[in-house]
């Protein structure tokens, strides 16, 4: 039997610390969901001013990337080419996700909605790096 990593409350506490530094820096209004492997939700934030169904697209985008090990990017691309990919079972394929691997194996991941979706990556990944 092998011992598999996983996400610890101080973990999500020092990832949405990291991505709320990134939004407020850029002065952006974002809803901020970090789930675990199962797509289960951790944390979650939404800033003052973000609008309410940000909350529902980030965890959307969160889901995606934990259970499929991807960026959600991935799919939104995958769209363009073949659209039967809008069906995607696994959650909402629009970028702004990203997970968060270790040891070859998925922990969990971010998903930001709010403001462009290069944007709401770019405050995904900043949690994400700053886990280490």
């Amino acid at each position: 039997m092998r011992n598999k990593p996983c996400l610890t409350s101080a973990d999500t506490q020092k990832i949405m610390a990291a991505c709320l530094a990134e939004a407020e820096k850029n002065k952006w209004n974002v809803a901020i969901s970090i789930v675990d492997d199962g797509g289960y939700l951790l944390r979650f934030e939404r800033m003052d001013g973000t609008a309410p169904v940000s909350a529902e697209v980030s965890l959307g985008k969160a889901r995606t990337s934990a259970l499929t090990r991807r960026p959600s990017k991935f799919f939104e691309d995958r769209i363009k080419e073949r659209p039967a990919f809008i069906t995607f079972p696994a959650g909402l394929p629009i970028q702004g996700a990203v997970p968060i691997l270790q040891q070859n194996d998925c922990l969990g991941a971010v998903g930001v909605s709010g403001v462009q979706s290069h944007e709401d990556e770019q405050i995904a990944q900043a949690g994400i790096k700053a886990l280490g």
